[in-house]
Parts: C-alpha cells; sequence; structure tokens
C-alpha cells in the first residue's frame, strides 16, 4: 500500500521563491490565504487564481508535485461544490427536476467557495514545497521570540513545530510499512466488512502509536546525548537574513493582497 504525505516534502530547485528568507515566504503565505477570504466577485476570483498560478510558476515547482499536495482534498472540494450548488437557493432558478433545484447563486457558490480553498491550500502547499522544515522551524522561532521576551516558551514551542514537520513523513513511512506487515499477514484494511475494517485499522493504529512512542523516546536520548537544553541561548548555522529580493516579494504580495481587497 503506498502511503503519500506530501506535508513536510520539500523539493529542491533554484527559483527565487527558494532562496526568499523562509520568514519573507511564510508572511506572504499567510497573507495571501487571508487574502482569499475577501475575494467575492468574478474578477477578483479570475486575479486569484491568476495570482496563484503565477507565484507556481515562479517557484519552478513541477505540476505533479503540486497536484500531489491537493489530491487528499480534492473529494473535500468536491462535496463542498455539490452542497453548494443543491443547498444555496439565491437567485434565478436555472435548472429545477424535482426536489432539486439549481439556481443562479447555488452555481456560482459552487465554484467560487471550492475555488477560494484550493487557492488557500496551494499557497500552504507551495511554503511547504519551497521551504525547509529546519527553514520553517528558524521562521517559526523568530516568530515566536517575542514570547521568550515575555518569560513564555517561544523556543520550546518553535522547537515542538520544527519536530512535528519533520516526523509526519517519518510516521508516513512507518504506516506505510505497518499497513504492508498487516496486509501479508491477512489483515488488509482496505477490504472486507466494515467491522473487520476497523479491527485491522485498530491495530495499524496501536503499531503505529508503538513506533510514534519508540521515536519519542530516541528523541529524547539524541537531546539529552547532546545536552540540549530548552530556552539556552544558541546561535544559527545559517542565520536569516532579510535581503533586498525579500522586501520586493513582500511588495509584489502586499500588491496582490490590495488589489484582491479592492475589487
Amino acid at each position: 500500500m503506498a502511503l503519500r504525505i506530501s506535508v513536510g516534502q520539500y523539493y529542491a530547485a533554484d527559483s527565487p521563491i527558494h532562496r526568499l528568507d523562509p520568514r519573507t515566504k511564510a508572511a506572504c503565505a499567510v497573507a495571501l490565504m487571508v487574502a482569499t477570504f475577501f475575494v467575492h466577485g468574478p474578477l477578483s476570483l479570475v486575479a486569484l487564481v491568476a495570482c496563484v498560478l503565477a507565484l507556481l510558476a515562479i517557484s519552478r515547482v513541477p505540476a505533479g508535485e503540486v497536484l500531489d499536495s491537493v489530491r487528499g482534498v480534492f473529494w473535500v472540494l468536491l462535496l463542498l461544490a455539490l452542497f453548494n450548488l443543491f443547498l444555496v437557493r439565491e437567485g434565478d432558478v436555472l435548472l429545477s427536476a424535482g426536489t432539486l433545484t439549481i439556481t443562479r447563486g447555488g452555481a456560482w457558490a459552487a465554484v467560487l467557495y471550492p475555488v477560494r480553498v484550493l487557492a488557500a491550500i496551494l499557497a500552504g502547499a507551495l511554503l511547504l514545497l519551497t521551504t525547509t522544515s529546519t527553514e520553517l522551524g528558524d521562521a517559526f522561532d523568530a516568530f515566536c521570540s517575542p514570547l521568550t521576551r515575555i518569560g513564555l516558551p517561544g523556543h520550546e514551542l518553535a522547537m515542538v513545530f520544527s519536530l512535528m514537520l519533520r516526523f509526519i513523513p517519518t510516521l508516513a513511512d512507518d504506516a506505510a510499512a505497518i499497513t504492508d506487515a498487516q496486509t501479508a499477514r491477512g489483515g488488509e484494511v482496505s477490504s472486507g466488512s466494515p467491522v473487520q475494517r476497523l479491527r485491522a485499522l485498530g491495530s495499524v493504529l496501536v503499531a503505529l502509536m508503538a513506533s510514534s512512542m519508540h521515536h519519542a523516546d530516541d528523541l529524547a536520548r539524541a537531546l539529552d546525548a547532546r545536552c540540549y537544553v530548552g530556552g539556552a541561548t544558541r546561535s544559527h548555522w545559517h542565520p536569516l537574513k532579510f535581503a533586498a529580493r525579500d522586501a520586493i516579494a513582500v511588495a509584489i504580495v502586499a500588491a496582490m493582497t490590495a488589489l484582491l481587497v479592492a475589487l
């Protein structure tokens, strides 16, 4: 059984977006995702799609990698479109068949909301595809540094965030290996009655939990062997630097966001 998790999977390439400071990329991604909620009309929706497609082209990430990152939410977006299509009853009636009625407002909502959600997901996926987990952890650490100044565990929160991103692919590989082992023993998750599938899934979850605890114990031992102390002052191998290209990127995304809000 193949299990592909795109979260935390970095795609190495030489693009202007890859070379940006991770703090810049994170802030711009959040700004773009927030701007999607201001899109309501056809013109602003076209502008949103054009902005996202332009950023994807600049990133030089293959279309296959991008599609893999959103494949898991395809059915959710389809259900969202169908719910809006048949449940929104605003505007002129376009089609009526028995209890099913499609209105102009429902058809527009079936297009608007899934595309907005997809654009926000693509913005987040672009951040993960162009930024390593270490860089994301450093960016989150920089954002949480004000918490440290007031006595809160800002660095510890950043460490937990960085480890979470690092171990998502590892746990996905463990889940695939455990599922294959269960299938070889006759406990296939994808066949049998619902009760049998739940039992097989329970076995996979128990084994995955044990594997997670094993990884956590190994990590704790590794941190202890390296004399790690939370909150201790430490330097970075690659210090974050805000360059001129970051200022240009912030200005471009700010202009995009302002355009979407104005439209």
